[in-house]
């Protein structure tokens, strides 16, 4: 299980422990993924997905899952949330 958001692409980033010395030893800062159950209004059922907390906030902003697909670029999505955009859009396209 890889440390990446699946809907924003967010993913650890590296930098330095400063001490108060100064001294410098390399670190990693991990994003703040939780595993969430997001539902489709279009599809009328739910996914599941390991998102950083401000992915969530964004979902819950734009108004909910399908907005949020909707404006997504499909190079930040992981392949499981590409699949489920292109679902949400062909369902929205029929209705």
């Amino acid at each position: 299980m890889s440390r990446r958001c699946e809907l924003t692409g967010k993913s650890p980033m590296s930098g330095n422990n400063v001490s108060h010395a100064k001294n410098r030893t390399r670190r990693r800062f991990l994003p703040n993924l939780n595993d969430v159950t997001l539902i489709s209004d279009a599809l009328g059922r739910s996914f599941k997905f390991r998102i950083s907390a401000a992915a969530l906030r964004t979902v819950d902003h734009r108004g909910g899952l399908d907005a949020f697909m909707a404006k997504a670029k499909d190079t930040e999505l992981s392949d499981a949330a590409l699949k489920v955009k292109k679902e949400i859009a062909k369902a929205q396209a029929a209705a």
